[in-house]
């Protein structure tokens, strides 16, 4: 477990972000945003080093605008 700065604030940057998709996608009963942002809340909880952490998240992101361009 690395409990670098630079970790602490890219998990707290991805988590905070997966926390607003969160809230979002529930208040608005969306799929891809609650499942994104569920995602990107428990990430830093599994990938250790920051950027790791970014680059999954940017992945999630990039997931999310695909699906959400698909029509989900």
């Amino acid at each position: 477990m690395d409990l670098s700065a630079g970790t602490l604030f890219a998990g707290m940057l991805v988590s905070t972000a997966g926390m607003g998709l969160f809230m979002y996608g529930k208040r608005e009963s969306r799929g891809p945003q609650l499942l994104v942002g569920i995602g990107m809340m428990a990430l830093p909880m599994f990938v250790s080093g920051a950027w790791p952490i970014l680059g999954i998240g940017a992945l999630f992101i990039g997931a999310l605008w695909f699906s959400v361009r698909a029509g989900l």
